[in-house]
């Protein structure tokens, strides 16, 4: 029978393909983790596999400390922020790190990028930050990652002279994040090697945000049989067909004439 765990191992080592496919990472750089729901666990990549390696059977279960609880391999060097990050952050359920190359270069100089595209402003709902420079070893990078998210709408933070992290609800939506941290990292590059590139304004950002975290896609299922049950209660109404009227009881007339 599979658990909860043995799904979550699965998913976060498929996740990694992703991260090749769309180009975020070389060799054995960057990593995917994910929270298991409910629990003090998290699930992460081993250090140093080729992804074309990786088996769920390999990931590796530590806790929120970063302790290994199950796996015979060493973590991810990285455990310790991913750790963190999940310590401070409840609602995060998916953390992702990659060195993905224009978004790496925006952190190189220490820039943030700036929301000037309506993609940003719809994933981000801001520019997104620069972190603080931190050495990997410790949770020093996750604390700079907690710090520079904290009350910001951005769910990727360019880690200053070191790379890409994002948070999630869970490891699918770190993923995403990061790859379209570097898209949008990549076409605003672009967009200044034609010219100036002026932030959209801020009331413009709110709106795009809010449409598309709110309104753009498919709406769950529950929330989609919740908001067509009025709609098909009143159609049902409409084709009832119309109760009889009631029979009237026949009316007594006595000898005069008169009703009796």
């Amino acid at each position: 029978m599979t658990t909860p765990l043995d799904r979550l191992k699965a998913e976060v080592c498929a996740l990694h393909a992703e991260l090749l496919r769309w180009g975020l990472v070389a060799w054995t750089s960057g990593n995917v983790s994910g929270r298991l729901p409910g629990s003090e666990l998290m699930v992460i990549k081993p250090s140093g596999l080729s992804y074309d390696e990786l088996t769920p059977e390999q990931m590796i279960v530590c806790d929120l400390d970063g302790k290994v609880v199950e796996g015979e391999l060493s973590p991810s060097s990285d455990t310790a922020a991913h750790a963190y990050v999940y310590r401070n952050r409840p609602d995060v359920g998916g953390v992702v790190h990659t060195h993905s190359p224009y978004a790496t270069a925006w952190s190189a100089v220490g820039e943030p990028i700036p929301c000037a595209i309506t993609a940003m402003g719809d994933e981000f709902g801001d520019d997104i930050p620069v972190g603080p420079f931190a050495l990997i070893g410790d949770d020093s990078i996750g604390q700079g990652i907690v710090a520079t998210l904290d009350g910001h709408r951005s769910p990727a933070v360019l880690m200053r002279q070191h790379g890409v992290f994002t948070i999630g609800k869970n490891a699918k939506a770190a993923v995403k994040a990061a790859v379209m941290c570097e898209d949008v990292a990549r076409t605003v590059h672009l967009a200044r090697q034609l010219g100036p590139v002026s932030r959209l304004p801020q009331q413009d950002i709110d709106r795009l945000y809010d449409r598309y975290q709110n309104v753009y896609g498919q709406a769950p299922a529950d929330k989609a049989a919740a908001a067509q049950a009025p709609a098909a209660a009143q159609t049902s109404a409409a084709q009832a067909p119309a109760a009889p009227a009631p029979a009237q009881a026949p009316v007594t007339v006595g000898s005069e004439g008169e009703p009796a």
